[in-house]
């Protein structure tokens, strides 16, 4: 079964992003809320798409995104940034390091799991820029 990675330190969006994704996936959600805790589900479970906040309170998204670049084990993930972050130097940032797709709140639920399926569908770094 594939397993989706949702990090996110608010329940409430964990729960919107898997409500929105629900309908066209498979998929089983895997949530963590923090970049610590999204750093050990990873060790637990193989994920095919990992849907990431960048404003946690432990450690920042780009953090967890330059952590899973950084491994080969999780290299070829394709990482959605889903934030509220709506600046371009956020964007930019996001995408320099590894980001596959960047996303803000609040989402429109069709367009997120839009950009998920493709994103599954394509699989690995550098689907849907």
């Amino acid at each position: 079964m594939t397993n989706i990675l949702v990090v996110d330190d608010s329940a409430t969006i964990r729960r919107m992003v898997r409500a929105a994704l629900q309908p066209v996936t498979d998929a089983r959600f895997v949530e963590a809320e923090t970049g610590l805790e999204a750093i050990e589900r990873l060790a637990f479970a193989p994920v095919a798409l990992i849907l990431l906040d960048l404003n946690m309170p432990d450690m920042h998204g780009l953090e967890v995104l330059r952590f899973v670049r950084a491994h080969t084990a999780y290299r070829e993930i394709p990482v959605l940034v889903l934030t509220t972050r709506q600046d371009e130097d956020s964007r930019t940032a996001a995408l320099a390091a590894g980001a596959t797709a960047y996303v803000t709140k609040p989402f429109a639920p069709a367009a997120l799991a839009a950009e998920a399926r493709k994103l599954l569908e394509r699989g690995g770094v550098g689907a849907g820029r």
